[in-house]
């Protein structure tokens, strides 16, 4: 094949040595110190995942588009119907103190061509929000995903919910802009902001993930000494 000077003055993206898609995430099991991320199972994790949830009042669902479930019986038909997804594909965030699963997450707009997945449908129980097992799930997927071989990790979410905002950019994710009147949810606007974060990003992200996960960041009322949003503030700005 004969490439012309013309065609070769044309600006493209650097070559990709040995670039080869990765496999679909969601199959494996993964086991940190405080819990374990597994593929979502109704029979082993439908009714801890109703009983935590059963703790938590309708504004944490708001952004979810809404609680999709009333009971016992409708909660376990929702969760059977997103145990069968592959795109998303939902995995149990389980409590390895308690062997209980306090919520799900995730992946969605899974481009293995492109080596690109987002993390989402984040739904923390009450009891586990804001704790060193939600940020150890976290990183244990997305450590998983680049694992794998992808090049790029998503998150998204509504442009006026802080609390995921603040998650994202604590992990160490950048906002790339905001998709204007992205979505209808429940008859209202949603504007959505994008974040992502790449492999060669990842490296030092994660070792700020384990200094803050380590025991002796915390006393013995699991106070933290240093913030992981302190940790990885520098290394989003610096890279």
């Amino acid at each position: 094949m004969t490439i012309s000077r013309e065609s070769e003055a044309i600006p493209r993206g650097p070559l990709i040595d040995g670039w080869q898609p990765p496999p679909l995430p969601g199959n494996d099991t993964l086991i940190g110190r405080y819990c374990r991320v597994a593929p979502l199972n109704v029979a082993a994790h439908g009714d801890a995942l109703f009983n935590a949830w059963q703790a938590d009042d309708a504004s944490r669902w708001v952004y979810l588009g809404g609680r999709p479930f009333h009971d016992c019986s409708s909660c376990l038909e929702w969760l059977s119907h997103q145990a069968t997804s592959r795109d998303p594909t939902f995995l149990a965030l389980i409590d390895r103190d308690r062997d209980q699963a306090l919520g799900v997450a995730a992946w969605l707009n899974i481009a293995c061509e492109h080596g690109s997945v987002e993390l989402g449908h984040l739904s923390f129980s009450t009891r586990m929000a804001r704790c060193r097992m939600a940020t150890e799930a976290l990183h244990l997927l997305i450590d998983h995903a680049f694992k794998l071989g992808y090049r790029r990790v998503e998150w998204k979410c509504d442009a006026l919910n802080g609390p995921s905002r603040r998650a994202a950019e604590r992990l160490g994710f950048r906002p790339e802009g905001t998709f204007r009147q992205h979505r209808v949810v429940c008859g209202r606007n949603r504007d959505t902001i994008w974040y992502s974060l790449l492999d060669h990003e990842w490296p030092s992200l994660a070792d700020a993930h384990r200094q803050w996960l380590m025991p002796d960041n915390f006393d013995d009322m699991g106070h933290q000494g240093v913030a992981l949003s302190t940790l990885t503030a520098p290394l989003r700005q610096g890279a």
